[in-house]
């Protein structure tokens, strides 16, 4: 389907969502839109007042956050109307993704990627924990070595520094770094491979792939990630640098392939019984953290842009999509140049339920991007959350992108290459759709 038409599908498919409301429910249309406005917004203040109070307080919320949308549900049906509430939610869904469809070629295009010849002794390290034991089940390493490749399958029962067996491999003469495992092990991997300037290989074995996902590769199958080693194109993607203390040391740093996390989340990691027992261990500290009872009070300079006071802090290496209203979804392009800023200040429960209802518009929500930023404490020491590793550093942190140095070799052929999700600008839509019809009329009529 052509552009103009997916644009038109969206307009016609919104118009008929509130159709459906007008012509089944008629003045009482306003009066449901009302109502589920309204459960939402009980819901998210339930939600608030679960995560920041204990006790019978919590208990009350909880029931709360399940009775709103309950209520509601069961009062659309008392009055008979509630398949037409789906049916409009659902053309409303359709006229939300045809317009996006419709806006996707307006995104900018993906990385460029350029062809490589073969490496002549590639060196990957595989951690047989990763993903439930992912290396294992795909037969990973064996398939690896089939194809040329030195494999290090690291001993599950002691520490093993992955960076200086990568860098002992480059001494070696190995001309291609590359990883079984999750992001922190990528992390200290691709760190060496930019160090050194050679290629660097992902292989989805990791529980959650963020990196790999962003990299378009097959998360189902890290099997196919070994393409790579016999038919792969390069890409030149950015790293993220941590620089703990002041000054900060810009000759050494840690690096983030993904984001680093200050504030609550950081400090929920942190906690020792956060491993035995992660739902209680939240459970339990999120209302002082929230409230800010407890945790040291954040302030975040991004550019020219400073936040105070604020509960949590994402910074990205590349910011992620702005049709995510959470911001933790994916990044269209590793190669921006620029950090990602998510900063979140939540003081009760009308915050929250106007970040719940508008996303990023929200007042609760900050979000921003910068070549550079420095995260600063009220206290001497921080919890920071380095791609998913718990890590104590000295303020003020200093986060820094550094452009271009990384290389990956990926498959030339990737299931998840990413294209870009817009957000959704009816102007756009109706302007495409409209526009494009004139200018084909035009060109019929000549």
């Amino acid at each position: 389907m052509s552009r103009r038409w997916t644009a038109r599908l969206a307009l016609v498919a919104g118009a008929a969502a509130l159709v459906v409301l007008v012509v089944f429910a008629g003045l009482g249309s306003l009066v449901l839109m009302g109502v589920g406005w309204a459960g939402l917004a009980l819901t998210a203040a339930g939600g608030w007042w679960m995560l920041t109070h204990t006790g019978w307080i919590r208990v009350l919320a909880a029931l709360l956050v399940v009775a709103a949308p309950l209520g509601v549900l069961l009062l659309y049906a008392a009055a008979g109307l509630l398949w037409v509430v789906l049916v409009s939610l659902g053309l409303w869904a359709l006229a939300v993704s045809a317009g996006r469809a419709a806006l996707a070629e307006d995104t900018s295009p993906s990385m460029p990627e350029r062809s490589v010849s073969r490496a002549a002794r590639p060196f990957l390290i595989m951690n047989p924990r990763s993903g439930g034991g992912k290396v294992e089940k795909f037969h990973l390493a064996e398939r690896a070595r089939a194809l040329g490749a030195e494999v290090v399958v690291l001993d599950p029962d002691r520490w093993q520094d992955v960076a200086e067996l990568a860098r002992q491999a480059v001494q070696g003469g190995a001309d291609l770094l590359g990883v079984a495992g999750g992001d922190g092990t990528q992390a200290s991997v691709a760190a060496v491979a930019a160090e050194h300037d050679i290629p660097f290989m992902v292989i989805s074995a990791g529980t959650r792939n963020h990196f790999a996902m962003d990299l378009g590769l097959d998360r189902q199958d890290p099997s196919r990630c070994l393409e790579s080693l016999t038919d792969g194109v390069e890409l030149r993607v950015d790293l993220g640098y941590l620089h703990a203390g002041e000054p900060a040391d810009r000759g050494a740093g840690q690096v983030f392939i993904n984001n680093a996390s200050f504030g609550v989340y950081a400090e929920v990691v942190q906690s020792p019984a956060y491993r035995d027992d992660k739902a209680r261990t939240i459970l339990e500290m999120l209302p002082d953290l929230l409230t800010r009872h407890s945790g040291a009070r954040l302030s975040v300079r991004a550019g020219s842009s400073t936040m105070d006071g604020t509960q949590a802090v994402l910074v990205s290496n590349n910011p992620y999509e702005r049709g995510d209203s959470a911001g933790l979804g994916r990044r269209v392009r590793l190669d921006s140049g620029e950090l990602g800023v998510l900063c979140v200040s939540v003081g009760n429960a009308a915050e929250a339920t106007e970040l719940l209802l508008r996303g990023r518009q929200g007042r609760g929500l900050t979000a921003t991007t910068a070549r550079e930023v420095v995260v600063d404490a009220d206290a001497p020491h921080i919890p920071v959350g380095v791609d998913g590793e718990a890590l104590m550093l000295p303020t003020p942190v200093h986060c820094r992108l550094a452009s271009g140095v990384l290389r990956v070799r990926v498959p030339r052929h990737r299931p998840g290459v990413p294209h870009g999700a817009p957000p959704m600008d009816w102007r756009r839509v109706r302007r495409l759709a409209l526009t494009m019809g004139r200018v084909a009329a035009g060109r019929g009529a000549a």
